[in-house]
């Protein structure tokens, strides 16, 4: 097997796991794309022989490190997503965030955890309780929930409510996603792709994208179907069947980089 072939794969979630860590697309997709380009000039930079699919959440998070940096040195910049990461990132240090998304999201264990970002088992166990609690202080939102599975939609409530968020409407069609929305006015949405007419959760929202500015999570079983790089895609997604720690996080995560709750 060659090298892209092996790589191929992993690229969804890689490119999941840099627009998680970015806060956008096009910023996830470039954290993927300096990767692909650092293995075709340099394909020894990784070892086939072991494990590929840490070695390459390394890559991620190194030149997430350097994004940062480069962020950091451009002090005119207006208010970005990178830039607001900064501000938050001064209150919680970058390793207890990305911690907390490879162990809660990605699925790696401690351990793997602590190989993709150099520090030990014990250490990566603080940092994820570190992360979690300066996030959840940081971060409160009134929250819209598009969702038509009634046992679903009360568990995603539930978990809202226990990180302190408020719930402002659960909502099962197009149309009624859409009209609570524009009545609430909410922080953030929460959204399946699948609602009870048959129709799209994903037009849902970009109809309500058109009349305001909001962060969006998708909750999909088919996260692939979100990741292909060949359109405007959502920085933020879930895979069913999910953890209440995998929302928990994703949730801190996305509101980590809305302008709304940028620390004082």
């Amino acid at each position: 097997m060659s090298l892209g072939q092996a790589i191929a794969p992993h690229l969804p979630y890689l490119r999941r796991y840099g627009r998680a860590i970015s806060g956008s697309q096009q910023n996830g997709d470039a954290l993927v794309a300096r990767l692909l380009e650092t293995l075709v000039a340099n394909p020894a930079a990784v070892d086939t022989a072991s494990d590929l699919r840490i070695q390459l959440y390394r890559m991620v998070h190194d030149n997430f490190g350097l994004m940062a940096d480069a962020a950091a040195a451009d002090h005119a910049a207006q208010l970005t997503d990178i830039a607001i990461a900064d501000a938050r990132l001064r209150r919680i240090p970058s390793l207890a965030r990305q911690a907390l998304l490879l162990t809660a999201v990605e699925g790696f264990n401690a351990e793997d955890t602590g190989r993709i970002i150099g520090r030990d088992t014990d250490e990566v166990k603080t940092l994820i309780a570190e992360a979690t609690d300066e996030i959840d202080r940081q971060t409160r939102a009134r929250i819209l929930i598009i969702e038509d599975e009634p046992i679903i939609a009360m568990d995603i409530e539930m978990i809202v409510r226990d990180l302190g968020h408020d719930v402002v409407a659960v909502a099962t069609t197009h149309r009624e996603a859409v009209a609570e929305a524009q009545k609430h006015q909410p922080g953030l949405v929460l959204a399946d792709i699948q609602l009870a007419d048959n129709s799209s959760g994903i037009e849902a929202v970009q109809e309500i994208l058109t009349d305001m500015k909001v962060p969006v999570i998708f909750i999909t079983a088919f996260p692939e179907r979100l990741l292909t790089g060949d359109r405007p895609e959502p920085a933020f997604l879930l895979t069913k069947p999910y953890q209440p720690a995998t929302l928990r996080a994703a949730i801190s995560q996305v509101l980590f980089f809305d302008e709304s709750t940028v620390p004082a």
